[in-house]
Formats: structure tokens, C-alpha cells, sequence
């Protein structure tokens, strides 16, 4: 695909200055920018690439005023880093419009769908499913029965939502992805076997959910697995049965949540987190990486550690644990004095 300078600057509400004419057909940063693409200046370190760089447009702010002759054409906009972001909203838009059924593929007679439907090569989509407009699957998908998607919703390939799971409007599931496989319930027997607890329930992903690569949700043993409206997930995470995340909330990747836990809205927890079963989490908490949480959370609580501590506690205590050589050797020294005095 390719769009002129004029174009660009239609969608982004900018002035040109240079060739209106030019045409880009890709993306790419400015000290690495070549011919027919386009890039953006928005930090002041960047600014010495704009006069090498041969990105054939730039998207800057319309206080940019170069010191030097420019090869690039400029497009003039009030904010180049929210501008440049936008486009980049704008190009996935263009680039992901799919429409039409690829085959092979497996629909059943029961499943409906809306219009500007997409659905790729070899993927699957089972009884009564009933699937909304501008739906984007993509190949090597498979939709278990029952399940319920809204609109504007991306599958991406090879991603797996089994039955009974409910997606709302504009979701986005990565590749390889996996929604509402069996939660982990098993209960021991008197000769130490395990008998699997069947797993009943389902997961609900409210609007504007993300899902990453790689990230497994399972479903409840009875009622849902429930992620609310604006819930983004990293890659390679693991969302236990009947665990609840609030509103807005963000986890970062290979972070894993225990059954049945409730996390508040507006959290951010960061990467290879461990969460235990039968918590609660409040709103607003901030988790450091990989620490290890194994009690309830209050709202607004930051934490770090394994197990975690307040976050201000942690740094104070690794302080101390840095010096822990230190402080056994004056011990020891101060022991061995005081047996010599003894003497």
C-alpha cells in the first residue's frame, strides 16, 4: 500500500511542506529511514537524523523550524508523536480489513456471523456460534460451540476459544492463544490418584480486552472466569479458573494467577508475578516483577519482593541484605574479641 504526502496529511489533520506528492509504502525509525518511508521526530534528542535521514516524509511538530537543508518532506501536526501513533492505528486498520471465507475452512449450518466477516484458511467455527460484524479470524482458528463474539473482534492464527466462552466488541486474541480451557481441578483419592473435578463454567471477556500470544484463560469449574472492559494481557500468561480481573487492569508477560483470586481495576502487575489462589487484590495496586503475592491486597499498595512487601520496605531491606557479608563478618570479629577479652 502506498500513500502520498497529501493523503497522510488528510488523515492527520497536518500541513506539508516539500513534495505533497511523494509516496511512502512503509514504516521506520529516522535514524534508520530510507526511501519511501516514513518516520516521525517527536524527541529533541532525534533531531540531528532529520538532516541525514532518507526517509522520504516526516511527521514533526508545527513549532519545527529546521536549521538546515532537508530531503525529507515534512508534515506539520500539532503532536508528531500521537500523529505517528494514529497512523500507525490507521495502517493496521487498512492492512487487517480482510473480508470473505478462505477455504478449506469448516463453518457449521447453525453459526452466524456479521457483515464484513473475515474467516481464514483451515479454521473452525462450531454449532451455534453466533459471531458479530467487521470479525477478523484468521487461519488455523478454532471457535468452539456456543460461543458468542460482539463486533470488531481480531483472532489472530492458530488461536483456540472453546465452547460456551463470551467475547465482547473489539477484543484482540494473539496466536496461540488459548480461552476456556479446563481449569486445574483435581481431587486426590485414599490410594494418592487424582479424579478430575469437571470444569462447567466459562470465560467472559468483556469490550476491549487484549489477549497476547501464547496466554492461556481457563474456564470456571462453576460460573466464569471473568476479565472486565479495557483488561490487557502481555504474553505467556496464565489466568487460572474463576479468577476475576477489574477494569483496566494490565499484567505483564509469564505472570501466573492462581484460582478463584479477584483483582481490582487499574492494577499493573509486572512480569513473572506469582499470585496465589483465594485472594483479593484492590484497585490501583502496583506490582514490581516477579514477586510473589500470598496474601490480600489493599487498594493503592506497591509491592516487591518474594514474598512482597511494600514496596518502600523492600528497598530499605535489600539495602541491608546487600551488606549481610559484611555485617556477619563484624559479628564474628566482635565475638572472637569478646572471647579474647574473656580470657
Amino acid at each position: 500500500m502506498k500513500f502520498t504526502a497529501t493523503q497522510i496529511a488528510g488523515i492527520l489533520e497536518g500541513e506539508v511542506e516539500g513534495n505533497p506528492q511523494i509516496a511512502v509504502h512503509k514504516l521506520s525509525k529516522i535514524e534508520e529511514g530510507e526511501k519511501g518511508s516514513l518516520t516521525f521526530l517527536a524527541n529533541p534528542k532525534y533531531t540531528s537524523y532529520i538532516y541525514s535521514t532518507k526517509a522520504s516524509i516526516t511527521i514533526v511538530n508545527k513549532d519545527f523550524i529546521p536549521e538546515q537543508d532537508l530531503s525529507t518532506t515534512l508534515i506539520k501536526v500539532d503532536d508528531a508523536y500521537k500523529s505517528f501513533s494514529k497512523l500507525l492505528e490507521y495502517y493496521n486498520q487498512v492492512k487487517n480489513n480482510k473480508v470473505g471465507i478462505e477455504s478449506p475452512c469448516f463453518i457449521s449450518e447453525s453459526a452466524s456471523y456479521g457483515e464484513g466477516f473475515y474467516f481464514g484458511a483451515f479454521s473452525y467455527l462450531g454449532n451455534n456460534v453466533k459471531i458479530g460484524k467487521d470479525v477478523k479470524i484468521y487461519p488455523n482458528v478454532y471457535i468452539g460451540d456456543n460461543v458468542t463474539m460482539g463486533d470488531n473482534v481480531f483472532v489472530f492464527a492458530g488461536a483456540k476459544i472453546y465452547s460456551e466462552s463470551i467475547i465482547g466488541d473489539n477484543c484482540v486474541i494473539h496466536s496461540g492463544a488459548i480461552i476456556g480451557a479446563d481449569g486445574f481441578g483435581f481431587t486426590p483419592n485414599s490410594n494418592g490418584e487424582y479424579s478430575k473435578v469437571p470444569q462447567t463454567g466459562n470465560v467472559v471477556l468483556e469490550d476491549n480486552v487484549d489477549v497476547g500470544a501464547g496466554t492461556t484463560i481457563d474456564r470456571a469449574t462453576l460460573g466464569s472466569t471473568i476479565l472486565r472492559k479495557g483488561v490487557k494481557l502481555d504474553n505467556q500468561i496464565q489466568i487460572a479458573h474463576n479468577v476475576e480481573i477489574g477494569e483496566n487492569t494490565a499484567i505483564a508477560a509469564q505472570t501466573g494467577v492462581a484460582g478463584s483470586t479477584k483483582i481490582g481495576k487499574n492494577c499493573l502487575i509486572g512480569g513473572q508475578v506469582g499470585i496465589v489462589g483465594h485472594i483479593t487484590i484492590g484497585d490501583r495496586v502496583k506490582i514490581q516483577a516477579q514477586s510473589g503475592i500470598g496474601r490480600n491486597i489493599k487498594d493503592d499498595e506497591v509491592l516487591q519482593g518474594s514474598p512482597a512487601l511494600n514496596y518502600g520496605d523492600y528497598n530499605k531491606s535489600y539495602v541491608h541484605f546487600k551488606n549481610l557479608p559484611k555485617l556477619v563478618n563484624q559479628i564474628s570479629n566482635l565475638e572472637k574479641k569478646i572471647d579474647s577479652e574473656q580470657d
